[in-house]
């Protein structure tokens, strides 16, 4: 358990303990509940119609009888870190110091683990406040190999996993991002270069480039988040850990000729039928 009075600093000891420091100073957020329930909404709307803007997204909720402006809209999918996704001009810069990395995985045959790794980062309503997800996942078998929690968009619990994943399961050939600046930022891209990897991003708001990600959020979100009401980080964490757990080892996946994401990580020499 944390002690904020012990000698040894909080971040040490979320190291000792194995949770994220984002986790360690967490403090109910100052969003009003007409707020969370909204963010509860736009997250489910955005799931299953991630095209949509804040315009579209005005206009469903109050077809749903919610009045909201587009712009507070707008600020919600940016506290949550959501946006629209379409192909269009990236006319945008990148942050100081923050490169933009090719996209390696067009027309590649992914047909063996550790060749693809990826990872993204998702929004997770709790009964008061939030947090987010971010989770790193073999591309071929579906395996998620690391994961971590945090109330801040920083890259420190994004390093956090990628770390842990290369400590536990070796080192992918290519690791796929999309360009948050979680991902394109030096303390993250640096750990890539050190262990040689080959670092590809997507195509800004292309989400198919990062689409087996993209499924794992639609499950999770269905199959545990939405099911849920935490109250708080530790239940998030542990009831998130069960999930996972359950979905590694024992959910069986069409995509993967019935094998359960662990039997295909682990079994290399065992084909998998191409999705149809």
């Amino acid at each position: 358990m944390i002690d904020r009075s012990h000698g040894l600093p909080l971040s040490g000891q979320a190291k000792a303990l194995g949770i994220s420091r984002g986790s360690v100073y967490y403090l109910a957020r100052p969003t009003s509940e007409a707020d969370l329930a909204l963010m509860r909404r736009i997250d489910e709307l955005h799931l299953d119609h991630p095209f949509a803007g804040s315009r579209m997204l005005r206009d469903m909720l109050k077809a749903e009888g919610r009045e909201v402006g587009r712009r507070h809209v707008a600020t919600l999918m940016r506290k949550m870190g959501v946006e629209a996704v379409y192909r269009r001009p990236n006319t945008s810069e990148p942050a100081p110091g923050h490169k933009i990395y090719p996209y390696l995985l067009r027309n590649l045959a992914v047909t063996r683990p550790n060749q693809v790794w990826a990872t993204d980062i998702t929004y997770v309503p709790m009964a008061r406040g939030f947090v987010y997800l971010v989770a790193i996942v073999d591309w071929f078998s579906r395996k998620v190999l690391a994961w971590r929690l945090s109330i801040t968009l920083s890259a420190d619990f994004c390093v956090e996993a990628l770390e842990e994943a290369l400590a536990r399961h070796g080192k992918p050939e290519i690791f796929n991002t999309e360009q948050g600046s979680q991902f394109t930022s030096t303390d993250f891209t640096k750990v890539l270069k050190a262990a040689e990897i080959g670092i590809s991003m997507d195509g800004k708001g292309a989400w198919r480039d990062n689409v087996f990600v993209e499924r794992l959020w639609r499950k999770i979100k269905y199959e545990e988040v939405y099911l849920r009401a935490y109250a708080g980080v530790s239940e998030a964490r542990a009831s998130i850990s069960r999930y996972l757990g359950f979905y590694n080892s024992k959910r069986p996946h069409s995509s993967l000729g019935g094998k359960t994401p662990d039997q295909a990580y682990i079994n290399l020499a065992t084909p998998i039928p191409a999705a149809a």
